[in-house]
């Protein structure tokens, strides 16, 4: 079992957009966890979401990615039917202080946001000599 269980949705009605935004869509990013005994490992699938319309930030054992997706057609064309809105986001993912935030690092390219989320040292296994 994981020591960083807590990594899970904090997802509700009022998370699934910022307060800014007005009523409307929103996405519910699809991610993925996984770990190594050194690091989380963070996939979130983001078709159509620019690097500068993304923020992560890390507070208070949270770990918070919000981000607006837009999509545009190319000119002289008009859109007949679309399956997709621009729609805002926020994904809040829980945590019990397991991640060392000075060492995060994360990436958006192709519509997949990587962020590897190194375990604080205190939680990394050690082997330790019996003498």
């Amino acid at each position: 079992m994981s020591l960083f269980n807590s990594l899970i949705p904090s997802r509700s009605r009022e998370a699934s957009r910022p307060a800014t935004e007005d009523v409307g869509p929103s996405l519910k990013p699809v991610y993925e966890i996984k770990e190594t005994d050194e690091a989380y490992g963070l996939t979130v699938f983001l078709p159509g979401v620019a690097k500068d319309s993304l923020e992560l930030t890390i507070e208070n054992q949270e770990l918070r990615i919000v981000g607006r997706r837009t999509w545009t057609s190319p000119a002289g064309w008009t859109t007949v039917y679309r399956e997709s809105a621009d729609a805002p986001f926020v994904l809040v993912l829980t945590h019990d202080n397991a991640i060392d935030a000075d060492k995060i690092a994360a990436e958006l390219k192709d519509g997949v946001l990587r962020a590897s989320l190194p375990k604080a040292e205190a939680l990394k296994p050690r082997k330790i000599t019996v003498s």
